[in-house]
């Protein structure tokens, strides 16, 4: 949502949050401490550990408050319309295979990806030289990855800030990436 990190919403049935103990500990989450026992708080004070995050709760406002004039629906069919444009555009390069869903309606702004035969990693490396961002690795997900029988894959994400030029900036960078390796 554009808004900053170490921020987040714990969201889930009252009754089953009434039962959960708080996972971490500190300021309001307790209503009384003894030595011999806690009281946890009332809800959502009994998950407030600590000071509150307040500066980036502001942040995260104020994000909310952007993403909303600019309308959720417009951000949703830009993202569809930029993550398309990519996928037709990645469906051009031959030694690069899309991993997951293969239909443009089954998926988000992500294009996640292997190269025949070079190492994710490297892809990586060569294409932040030419200032373009992707994510490789497991993506915090080892058992996905592993079901596909890789061991790392490359992801690109798009977003309402992107444009078609930088798609095709991203795209000529996987060229390049091939170039350097010398492959054909």
């Amino acid at each position: 949502m554009l808004g900053p990190t170490g921020i987040g919403i714990l969201f889930g049935k009252e009754s089953l949050l009434e039962e959960m103990p708080p996972f971490y500990f500190g300021g309001d989450m307790i209503s009384e401490v003894t030595y011999e026992s806690a009281k946890w708080n009332d809800l959502p004070y009994k998950f407030e550990a600590g000071t509150p995050n307040i500066a980036d709760a502001i942040a995260t406002g104020y994000a909310i408050d952007y993403l909303n004039k600019i309308g959720m629906k417009e951000i949703f069919n830009h993202e569809e319309e930029i993550t398309n444009y990519a996928l037709d555009k990645f469906n051009n390069l031959k030694n690069y295979v899309i991993i997951g869903p293969k239909g443009k309606s089954d998926r988000g702004g992500v294009i996640s990806f292997i190269h025949k035969t070079l190492h994710p990693h490297d892809i990586g490396e060569i294409l932040d030289k030419f200032g373009i961002a992707i994510r490789t690795g497991h993506h915090c997900a080892m058992p996905l990855v592993r079901s596909y029988e890789i061991v790392a894959a490359a992801r690109a994400s798009f977003y309402l800030y992107n444009t078609k030029e930088e798609i095709d900036i991203f795209i000529n960078g996987l060229l390049e990436v091939e170039k350097y390796f010398k492959i054909n």
